[in-house]
């Protein structure tokens, strides 16, 4: 049997958001456990302007392990990349509908006939408009309500600097009635535009209706990858289940650790993610989870984010995911940093 050449350099990108993958490069062990391969360990986020970070969308580059929202993800995948799914994590990161200060609404019932503001970015795929028409979907469905209930207002973002920046400029001149924001940016921004919460969708006791970009949310692999070096892939996510396995005894470096991710002060972390957020980091392949995420996929299908159907379930191999449990349960969750 012939065996492929290890590659010289493996690649992961996550989004700003709590993952295991973030914890574990913080950690440097994803640098130690390739490192004695002769294979370097690169962030997308952290390389040189010449790599293509268009492939945190596209997930185009074959050496690529992706941690972040199933909108770009599923989107890729929909377009006839070779991904395949290895895991999903279920984090809560405070997704909340904002209203206008004084303006009295309050409730999911009450989104009923306002104007709703839907961003519009000139990206390939549109993930900040999917994610305000899915969380104003799961707000109104909360309610026994449909998006034909309310009225959306499109907002263009191109120009504004800042996450939901645009909506909460056009909440402040009144030309919409409510913002989706979600995660520590969103608590910041919120703070700072005097915006009131009208919609808390984490207290809905319904997960469902929490469905969203990052809930939940998928890592990826290519399948040139797995077919060409499964033992990498395997070891990967080992490293990735040992991460999740140490954050369950250190939530003040979990937090340190997601103001770095997220770029938010503590203030933002602490009003984004609840006490026990450090003991969530875990992927699985739970039938749970691939239910919750077809569930998205037929949402954003029929929103047109998705040119083809994406079938979730034979998207999935669970099998990286158990042989990198028995890896993990061969070694230390306390893995040496370097230097």
């Amino acid at each position: 049997m012939t065996h492929a050449v290890l590659p010289h350099t493996l690649w992961f990108t996550r989004c700003p958001v709590p993952t295991a993958t973030g914890i574990a490069a913080d950690r440097q062990w994803l640098a130690d456990e390739f490192t004695p391969d002769g294979i370097t360990v690169r962030s997308l986020q952290d390389a040189a302007p010449d790599a293509d970070r268009a492939a945190h969308f596209t997930h185009a580059l074959p050496g690529l392990f992706r941690e972040g929202g199933n909108v770009p993800a599923l989107w890729a995948r929909s377009r006839g990349e070779r991904t395949r799914l290895i895991g999903l994590t279920w984090i809560e990161e405070r997704q909340t509908v904002l209203v206008a200060p004084g303006s009295g609404i309050r409730g999911a019932d009450a989104l009923r006939g306002l104007r709703l503001a839907v961003p519009r970015h000139s990206i390939a795929i549109d993930f900040w408009r999917a994610m305000a028409l899915r969380g104003f979907e799961g707000a109104l469905a909360s309610a026994g309500h449909t998006l034909d209930d309310a009225t959306f207002v499109d907002v263009p973002a191109d120009e504004h600097d800042g996450q939901w920046a645009a909506e909460l400029a056009a909440l402040r001149r009144g030309d919409v009635d409510a913002v989706y924001v979600k995660g520590a940016l969103a608590v910041e921004a919120a703070r700072r535009a005097g915006a009131e919460v009208a919609v808390e969708l984490d207290e809905l006791p319904d997960r469902r209706f929490r469905i969203n970009n990052g809930t939940p949310r998928p890592i990826t692999v290519h399948q040139q990858l797995l077919d060409d070096h499964p033992d990498l892939v395997d070891r990967f996510l080992a490293v990735l289940l040992r991460a999740a396995d140490w954050a369950t005894g250190q939530p003040d470096e979990v937090a340190r650790i997601l103001g770095a991710e997220t770029g938010a002060g503590a203030a933002g972390v602490a009003g984004a993610y609840r006490p026990g957020t450090h003991l969530t980091l875990h992927p699985d392949l739970s039938d749970q989870r691939l239910a919750l995420l077809a569930e998205q996929e037929a949402g954003l299908r029929a929103h047109g984010f998705l040119p083809e159907p994406v079938d979730v379930t034979a998207w999935a191999d669970p099998e990286p995911l158990r042989r990198a449990a028995a890896l993990a349960r061969l070694q230390p969750a306390h893995r040496p940093s370097a230097p």
